[in-house]
């Protein structure tokens, strides 16, 4: 059996009415259903239980013991099925002499270098990469370079909320709901002390904040 390294990476979906698996590439994982074969005992035993079921007795007994036999026989029907599905799928799939994978021509398969992409990468593809990653470094490197906070106050305490009102700042200067000011800074008229806008009251003398 040469051709079992081949199908390592695949299911099998057969049931008693006949045979069918499929195949997976083992670098991408997509998969290829092989047709389904019909079985020949799984085709009388369902004549049987058939019959069965509208007779009972007897006829219902022979349908469900050869549903039992045909179930038990099925290797050396499963293992030709196995077989055909294999040469079917294989046109679909390559063996790389690299890393002995078997990958799936459409997608993995570096038909130039006869290796899989994982062993020989696609050349226009790494080099497509490489100049869209490049251009997002050299772009990192250009913004780290740029004052892009010069209009932002970034010494006042930045609040989330409107003290005022509760409504989401979006770090703006004054609440876009009831427009006081958010950032700015007033000072007591009794003692002095600068206080965050919105303060009903100094924390410094108790003075109420006009």
């Amino acid at each position: 059996m040469a051709l079992i390294q081949f199908t390592r990476n695949h299911t099998d979906h057969s049931t008693d009415r006949g045979y069918q698996f499929e195949f997976f590439c083992d670098r991408c994982g997509n998969g290829f259903m092989s047709e389904f074969r019909a079985s020949a005992a799984g085709i009388a035993g369902g004549a049987l239980r058939t019959v069965g079921n509208l007779f009972g007795g007897f006829l219902g007994s022979v349908g469900s013991s050869s549903y039992e036999i045909e179930r038990a026989i099925q290797g050396p029907g499963h293992d030709a099925a196995f077989r055909a599905a294999v040469e079917e799928a294989k046109p679909n799939f390559r063996q790389c002499t690299r890393c002995s994978k078997w990958v799936c021509v459409a997608v993995c398969w570096n038909q130039k270098r006869m290796l899989c992409y994982e062993c020989a990468p696609d050349v226009e593809a790494e080099l497509a990469s490489a100049q869209v990653n490049t251009q997002i470094d050299q772009m990192k490197t250009k913004l780290q370079g740029m004052d892009l906070t010069k209009d932002m106050n970034l010494t006042a305490e930045a609040a989330a909320l409107c003290p005022s009102c509760g409504a989401r700042t979006q770090g703006a200067k004054f609440c876009p709901e009831c427009g006081k000011p958010l950032r700015a800074k007033s000072e007591c008229s009794r003692c002095g002390t600068a206080v965050e806008a919105g303060t009903r009251f100094c924390p410094e003398c108790g003075n109420k904040m006009a």
